[in-house]
């Protein structure tokens, strides 16, 4: 079927049988979700756009650790060719196609992001999800720049941290405890919110780089802590019963699949289990284009999909659940036409409203190859040691004039060969005084993985909505980004990369090279695949397009998962926090929802 077709409605989809739910994506969000309701009793079918995806055939120890296919080629990502987005700085500008990756990634195939994140499991501080009011409350309101657009969540730490816990467990994290039910626990993180038991593994091994920074973090007075990991430190078996392997250190883990069943994914950790039920069904290599709409606009009826022929099919279902990666999620709720565009000029509608992504940085540092021999090769996607004093709202913000922070640390990720070439500022890019500083700094320089790891928070004038003029391979509008720093992210960033740096010296490093943030922001360069916001949760349906349980305050029986809900991004990876989410909303599904359909919040 061509897209003229399609669009004109002169070819009539086929209607597949009805089912109670129907999950679009299938990472962690959608695996957690198909997991929780199919356990309900329901019958369950998820809608994956890219292919299957198994770590015994698809990550074989025959392949996976191959930089040049996984890093530098994208295997496991989307291609811009499949679809892609426009993107600009400032609404004055003509928003443009992307046809190459750069700031970001999207995850493409069944496991979602979770087949190649570095498996960094973070909680969000308790102020994080009550940020407005938290903020105002201890500096009051004109503090906060005037274009700003944080707000609370809708939800407390206190009651996700259940579900944070389950989310622990489920994927066997590897860390210290530092606040275990309200009492400080030596070695972990000081500032953490209070959990309700340890993690279930202890922390990984730290290599002698990590050893030093947290020997120089502790003598400038910070407390480091190991990074929360969802590496394997040890053998392990699930709450579900499946069973995952120690982590070899090997470096493959960011942009790579785990072949050793080593790092936490929905491969290894709940999909084994979710296969096997009779009332689950996937459909990989098919791509929704819309979710399907009662006269009254105010129920869904199911979602609209593309095979892999090009045919289209209708799934009608009960229940509707958006579990793709974030921009996905909201350009699907705009084609569909469900809830108000935003407008930033008149500042009203919320589709589209509050986008974020981080401010992240680094520092590279060049130590005496004499005195100092750093491994690089020992290192998996999470370990590391860490501080959190300059994080959300840890420190006085008001000497420095900015609002927000982030996590930093020393993690060591890999010592793959062809990315991995340090050299010092004024080397030549390449020939043979390149390749004598690469030789004669691999060992000895310092490239954290992590690095600072910034907040960016959410402002009037950063949002998404339906491009104009470009259209995908299906006749459809692209998504069009608009985005660029604002003063505070980039004083804060600054801030923290000055403080980042210093630990470096203490270590005793010979060179210290800081890479801040700059503006503009720029789409070709690399940060996180952190995409925040566009169909963000709270207590306003006039500011948000989700109620505290992630439920449509427009389309009762459509849930939107992931951190396409969060209304600002914090200081952390996002991976631990929706996923919590995930556990959170299909618990109301199953003791509130699946009893007495509606509302589940009265505005």
């Amino acid at each position: 079927m061509d897209a003229a077709a399609r669009l004109m409605g002169t070819v009539m989809a086929r209607k597949l049988p009805g089912k109670d739910v129907a999950i679009v994506g299938l990472g962690w969000t959608g695996s957690i979700l198909a997991h929780e309701l199919t356990d309900a009793g329901l019958e369950v079918v998820a809608i994956e756009r890219g292919p299957w995806r198994d770590a015994a055939t698809k990550y074989s120890v025959n392949y996976a650790q191959d930089e040049l296919r996984y890093r530098i080629r994208h295997d496991l990502f989307l291609r811009p060719a499949q679809t892609t987005f426009t993107f600009r700085n400032k609404m004055s500008e003509t928003a443009l196609p992307i046809r190459t990756w750069g700031a970001f990634m999207p995850p493409n195939g069944v496991g979602g992001g979770g087949v190649h994140w570095n498996a960094e499991t973070w909680r969000f501080l308790p102020s994080d999800f009550v940020l407005r009011s938290h903020l105002i409350e201890r500096y009051g309101a004109g503090f906060l720049p005037q274009d700003m657009t944080i707000q609370d969540w809708g939800v407390a730490y206190d009651e996700l941290e259940p579900h944070y816990d389950a989310f622990e467990y489920l994927c066997g994290t590897s860390g210290t405890a530092g606040n275990l039910k309200g009492q400080i626990q030596e070695g972990g993180n000081p500032f953490e919110g209070p959990r309700s038991r340890p993690y279930p593994n202890p922390a990984q091994e730290q290599p002698f780089s990590h050893a030093l920074f947290a020997k120089a973090a502790r003598e400038l007075g910070y407390k480091p802590f190991p990074q929360p990991s969802g590496n394997m430190s040890r053998p392990y078996t699930n709450p579900l019963g499946v069973r995952l392997g120690p982590c070899t250190y090997c470096g493959f883990c960011e942009w790579f699949g785990c072949a050793n069943y080593s790092k936490a994914s929905p491969q290894t950790t709940i999909l084994p289990v979710l296969l096997r039920k009779s009332s689950f069904q996937a459909r990989d290599n098919c791509e929704v284009t819309r979710i399907n709409m009662d006269p009254s606009g105010k129920r869904a009826t199911g979602v609209t999909f593309v095979d892999a022929s090009g045919e289209e099919w209708e799934q009608p279902a009960e229940l509707v659940i958006l579990c793709a990666y974030t921009i996905f999620n909201v350009r699907l709720m705009l084609l569909s036409g469900i809830g108000k565009p935003y407008d930033p000029v008149k500042n009203e509608g919320v589709i589209g409203r509050n986008f974020t992504h981080q401010t992240i940085s680094d520092v590279v540092s060049f130590f005496d190859r004499s005195k100092f021999i750093f491994n690089p090769f020992i290192a998996s996607g999470s370990i590391g040691m860490c501080i959190d004093e300059f994080n959300g709202d840890n420190f006085d913000h008001g000497p420095h004039g900015f609002v927000g922070g982030g996590y930093m640390g020393q993690v060591q990720t890999n010592g793959r060969p062809i990315e991995t070439t340090p050299v010092p500022p004024g080397t030549p890019s390449w020939g043979a005084k390149w390749k004598r500083a690469v030789r004669d700094n691999y060992l000895s320089a310092l490239v954290p993985g992590t690095g600072v790891h910034g907040s960016m928070y959410s402002y009037r004038d950063v949002y998404v909505d339906l491009d104009p003029t470009y259209k995908d391979h299906l006749g459809l509008p692209l998504l069009r980004i608009t985005m660029d720093f604002h003063d505070n992210e980039l004083k804060q960033n600054a801030f923290l990369t000055d403080r980042f740096a210093e630990i470096f010296q203490a270590m005793g490093a010979q060179q210290v090279v800081k890479q801040s943030r700059k503006a503009p922001y720029d789409i070709t360069k690399y940060q996180t695949t952190h995409l925040c916001g566009g169909a963000v949760m709270g207590s306003d349906p006039k500011t948000s397009a989700l109620n505290r349980y992630q439920q449509s305050w427009d389309v009762p029986n459509l849930f939107v998962m992931g951190a396409s809900a969060f209304p600002q991004n914090a200081g952390y990876n996002p991976t631990g926090t929706l996923a919590a989410l995930a556990f959170w909303s299909a618990a109301a599904i199953r003791s509130s929802y699946l009893k007495n359909p509606g509302p589940l919040v009265h505005a």
